[in-house]
C-alpha cells in the first residue's frame, strides 16, 4: 500500500464516519423534537393546572370562611345553652324552695 492509497483509505474512513455521525444526529433530532401538537398539549395542561390551582385556592378560602362562620354559630349556641342551663337551674331551685 503506497502513500496515495493510504490517504484515500483514511479519507474514505473519515467520510464514512462523518456520514454516520450526521445520520445519528439526524435520528436523535428526529425522534426528540417537540411538535406543535405537543406544545399545544403542554399549554393546555398548564392552563388546566393553573385553573385547578385557582379552584383549590378558592375552595380553601371558602372553607376558612365557612369554618369561621360555624365557629361563631357554635359559640353562640354554646352561650345559649349555658344561659338555658342556668335558667333551668334557677327554675329547679325555685321549684325546690316552693316545695319546701
Amino acid at each position: 500500500m503506497n502513500r496515495t492509497e493510504f490517504v484515500v483509505a483514511i479519507a474514505l474512513v473519515l467520510f464514512v464516519a462523518f456520514v454516520l455521525g450526521w445520520f445519528a444526529s439526524w435520528l436523535v433530532h428526529r425522534f426528540s423534537r417537540v411538535t406543535v401538537s405537543d406544545v399545544a398539549e403542554l399549554e393546555g395542561m398548564a392552563k388546566a393546572l393553573h385553573d385547578a390551582e385557582e379552584q383549590r385556592d378558592e375552595a380553601i378560602a371558602y372553607l376558612h370562611l365557612r369554618e369561621q362562620e360555624l365557629l361563631r354559630k357554635l359559640s353562640s349556641t354554646e352561650a345559649e345553652l349555658r344561659a338555658a342551663m342556668e335558667g333551668l337551674r334557677e327554675a329547679r331551685r325555685e321549684a325546690s324552695q316552693l316545695r319546701g
